[in-house]
């Protein structure tokens, strides 16, 4: 076999790149070198800079990537493209190419996965550290040659285990588990992952938390996420050194617990679910004239909510269903502005409070009513869900309208009141994403 080691240096930001070094290696020899400087045109940072040495005015003159891209298809034809964490190498040159409009596809191997393999007990698996555990030497640390040319000897190195040969064929065959699991990832830790409901957490090599999810499968959740080719999904499974989970039982517990786990932890890789769902209110007031509106904005400004929604089409819709219900004028229910008399008044549908041609106490006692059948109800309510095994229970507890938590429950325990339940009830904080979890169900 033929292979094409490869490096690539980048931009950071968009990934464009700003060298390249392939060697192409018989299993024996480099027969074939090709290595540029590369225009990104894209601004190189300067944290970038300091790290790569690589700077704005360092590739200035340098060719377009759509300069060298033949070059780099007539090297690469042919072999296996192999590299230190290869989706990432693999899937920028990708990039590039499909802006040029060129398809590319190769095999590839990663040698962060080979080595975890084939060299086990290692501390850690990046280039620099392994390196020099291994006591290979990096010459130009963070530029393109200088790591492919260590990643070469990490290589024959590779090659030369006794179980090379099998290991080789097995990551090559690309519906391997092993082919698609993250480079930094231990298979042991993919492989102790439940087939249940349940939420998971993603965690850096430092063990930080960056991405939590929910699934009714966790196991199979979580693989699709390596099989994911966003630029989001890339990024994190390059960075997954270790992933933990929880069972729940039931997907609304599931829901719950991802909720809180996300409000406690923000990791960076669940920047839309760190923000809080918006919520809108309708309210009253009682003009100069004694007349009671119904009005809206949005929930965190209104202090005693009539009814609370989570789109201010949905609150328009229901106060227009009200409004025609107990025969409101539009006008004082803020559906219509700066009207002195309503369109409903027109077609019988207003009674005339617009015009002056109706008392303001007959008014307001609809209003009051409209009111009454908007307030949001005060529900005391246990929802009983599927346990994590056979033998337990688990519940969702609410309380006055307020969300109070969840637990779970051996089946064998004798529960006689609601009350008793407070001994299992693991304590949580309600907020408007929970209210619209819990809202299907009450």
């Amino acid at each position: 076999m033929i292979y094409t080691i490869i490096d690539v240096e980048t931009t950071g930001p968009g990934n464009r790149i700003t060298e390249i070094s392939i060697f192409k290696y018989d299993g024996t020899t480099v027969v074939d070198e090709f290595t540029t400087l590369i225009d990104p045109e894209a601004y190189i940072p300067s944290h970038i800079t300091a790290l790569t040495g690589i700077d704005n005015a360092l590739v200035a003159n340098a060719p377009l990537f759509k300069e060298v891209a033949q070059d780099i298809l007539d090297i690469t034809e042919g072999t296996i493209f192999v590299a230190h964490n290869v989706n990432f190498d693999y899937n920028v040159i990708q990039g590039e190419f499909k802006r040029i409009g060129i398809e590319f596809t190769r095999k590839k191997l990663c040698t962060v996965r080979l080595s975890r393999k084939l060299l086990p007990g290692h501390r850690s698996y990046s280039l620099g550290k392994l390196c020099a555990a291994l006591k290979i030497h990096i010459v130009d640390r963070h530029r393109a040659r200088g790591d492919v040319q260590a990643t070469v000897i990490l290589f024959e190195l590779l090659l030369q285990q006794s179980n090379a040969s099998e290991v080789f064929t097995e990551f090559l065959n690309k519906n391997s588990r092993e082919a698609t699991l993250p480079p930094n990832l231990p298979k042991e830790t993919f492989e102790a992952l439940p087939n249940t409901t349940g939420i998971y957490y993603f965690k850096d090599k430092k063990g930080k938390i960056i991405y939590i999810g929910k699934a009714k499968d966790i196991k199979k959740r979580v693989l699709s996420h390596f099989y994911s080719k966003t630029k989001k999904a890339l990024e994190m499974v390059r960075e997954t050194g270790d992933i933990d989970f929880e069972v729940s039982g039931s997907e609304l517990v599931a829901l719950l617990m991802e909720d809180a786990a996300i409000k406690h932890h923000f990791p960076v890789y669940n920047k839309v679910a760190k923000r809080t769902i918006q919520s809108f209110a309708v309210f009253s007031y009682e003009d100069r004239k004694g007349i009671l509106h119904l009005a809206s904005n949005k929930g965190r400004l209104v202090s005693n909510p009539i009814s609370t929604f989570f789109t201010i089409g949905e609150l328009r819709a229901y106060v227009e269903k009200v409004c025609e219900k107990h025969q409101l004028c539009p006008k004082y229910c803020h559906l219509q502005e700066a009207v002195t008399e309503c369109s409903h008044y027109k077609i019988k549908d207003c009674k005339g409070i617009c015009k002056d041609e109706e008392t303001v106490e007959t008014y307001n006692n609809r209003v009051l009513e409209a009111i009454h059948d908007m307030s949001d109800q005060k529900v005391n309510l246990i929802l009983k869900e599927k346990g994590r095994h056979a033998n337990e229970d688990a519940f969702v507890m609410i309380k006055e309208g307020e969300y109070l938590g969840y637990g779970f429950v051996d089946k064998e325990v004798s529960i006689q009141h609601t009350d008793d339940l407070h001994a299992y009830l693991i304590p949580q904080k309600n907020n408007i994403d929970i209210q619209k979890i819990l809202r299907p169900y009450y």
